[in-house]
């Protein structure tokens, strides 16, 4: 089973594509509500699962130094589409190669060269590896931005509980961020189930911590800005998240 975003991660990815260099995990945290070492442990989890590749920098190379930057449109077959991207991204100049799902113009390659000579070398050395160049094109400009439904909804903070999977029958399991002041804070499990806070059919499974992930006990205290994964055999999501939120929330 591969990782499951939840919307912290949704907007970690989102303020990371909207501007990594100047997004520290503070300044995420305060958007999300938690912590910076649940962000870092968020980071590092989905760049683990090869979620977040790499970060890359913008280049404006014509600015920098005159060099020209070429978009080559080619064809290869598909069957060899993979293999020959890997060849391509090892041409001198080649900054940059995309495959794409189709039988025609199937693989975009982005070069840079130091003038128009250059830049034939760069075809010439793809049409020796069996790449058929289509068209290709000097670029002018290139604008990239963040994907718009991993940020927030109309400025709104994310939900109580980031997230919920349905299970078989009634059950569900839920993600959700305790609040400084939320009745479960400050109480191990063993006394949420005793005082009622948290019903008996809840199980918490998981407890992230900052920079780690607990393995719950009936004696591990419950820490403004957890994140507690919780079974609810009942299915009573809401009835789960009562215990998370302060009064505030449940009334707004």
């Amino acid at each position: 089973m591969g990782y499951r975003l939840d919307q912290i991660d949704r907007r970690i990815i989102y303020e990371l594509m909207r501007d990594a260099r100047n997004t520290s995990a503070p300044a995420i945290a305060d958007q999300v509500n938690v912590s910076p070492g649940t962000i870092r442990n968020r980071i590092n989890q989905l760049e683990e699962h090869g979620i977040i590749r790499n970060y890359t920098v913008g280049v404006d190379f014509e600015r920098a130094d005159g060099y020209l930057t070429n978009l080559y449109v080619c064809t290869v077959p598909v069957s060899e589409r993979k293999p020959l991207a890997r060849d391509a991204g090892s041409v001198p100049g080649v900054i940059n190669v995309r495959e794409l799902m189709t039988g025609r113009r199937n693989l975009h390659v982005l070069a840079v060269g130091e003038d128009t000579e250059a830049l034939r070398r760069i075809t010439r050395a793809l049409s020796k590896l069996g790449i058929e160049v289509e068209d290709e094109t000097l670029v002018e400009a290139e604008t990239t931005g963040p994907f718009g439904p991993f940020g927030p909804d109309d400025g709104v903070a994310i939900d109580d509980a980031t997230d919920f999977i349905s299970l078989a029958g009634d059950a569900n399991v839920v993600d959700v961020t305790a609040q400084a002041g939320a009745p479960i804070v400050g109480l191990t499990l063993a006394e949420a189930v005793r005082e009622g806070v948290l019903d008996d059919d809840a199980l918490v499974v998981a407890v992230e911590r900052d920079d780690r992930v607990l393995t719950p006990h009936g004696t591990t205290e419950v820490r403004p800005d957890d994140i507690v994964t919780v079974l609810s055999r009942s299915g009573d999501t809401a009835g789960v998240v009562e215990a998370f939120v302060t009064d505030a929330d449940r009334e707004s």
